[in-house]
């Protein structure tokens, strides 16, 4: 009974340049895809392209695209925020029976937050497409992905921190700054300043957390995303990483 449900038309979405426009690779559940790069204030402009299948004539009530951005939770499938949306009527209710291209040009487009696809969020942008029937709408979504370049900030000072137990370890962290792009190398020092206590293994570790909601109804997870040595039982007292 499948067949009863295929929808009645192809439609393709076909962003401008995107043979050349740089691209990014997203991971979903199972798979892997790119998609393609845009900045903030960037216009978003391709072609959307509509084949009824076998030839059959097709009615509907209106074609649009819309530009949307979108904060999905995962842990409340039905809670989503739509924080951007435009649209532009590419056709008005009518029949069609042969392939036919429209063509469509969000100019300038404010995109105030950054792509991100996390542990129980996702922020994303992506054009959509609506045949309107009478019967159910077809749909179809195209993903892009979105890096927000900013000027670093001019007050990006170091950051120190003691740690240890009391009269038998002391470290002390240096960071080169209090503020990191999510590309930037992490460069610090760690300080033996005090060890009274026989050392067998110490290591650092680059921890993700995630904060989603708010309270009472807060979500936090944890991601190690780097983890490695700094020292064996035999350690200097200063070193960089």
């Amino acid at each position: 009974m499948s067949f009863l449900f295929q929808a009645p038309v192809d439609i393709d979405i076909v962003l401008e340049d995107g043979d050349k426009r740089e691209t990014v690779e997203v991971k979903n559940k199972s798979s892997k895809e790119r998609v393609p790069l845009y900045k903030d204030g960037e216009s978003v402009r391709g072609a959307v392209t509509i084949r009824p299948k076998d030839g059959k004539r097709l009615e509907h009530t209106g074609i649009k695209v819309q530009f949307i951005g979108l904060i999905e939770m995962f842990y409340d499938r039905g809670n989503h925020y739509e924080f951007l949306s435009l649209g532009q009527e590419l056709a008005a209710p009518g029949e069609l029976q042969h392939p036919q291209a429209f063509d469509f040009n969000f100019k300038n487009v404010e995109k105030q937050y950054e792509s991100y696809n996390g542990i129980n969020v996702k922020l994303r942008y992506f054009i959509k497409v609506t045949v309107s029937r009478r019967m159910a709408d077809v749909i179809r979504e195209k993903d892009l992905w979105v890096f927000s370049y900013r000027i670093p900030p001019e007050m990006n000072s170091s950051i120190k921190m003691d740690v240890g137990i009391e009269d038998c370890l002391h470290i002390e962290f240096e960071y080169s700054k209090s503020k990191y792009h999510m590309k930037d190398v992490i460069v610090g020092r760690i300080y033996f300043l005090l060890v009274r206590l026989k050392i067998k293994h110490m290591e650092l570790s680059i921890i993700r957390r995630e904060t989603t909601g708010t309270p009472p109804n807060q979500y936090n997870e944890s991601e190690t995303l780097v983890r490695f040595e700094v020292s064996s039982p035999t350690f200097t007292r200063k070193f960089f990483c």
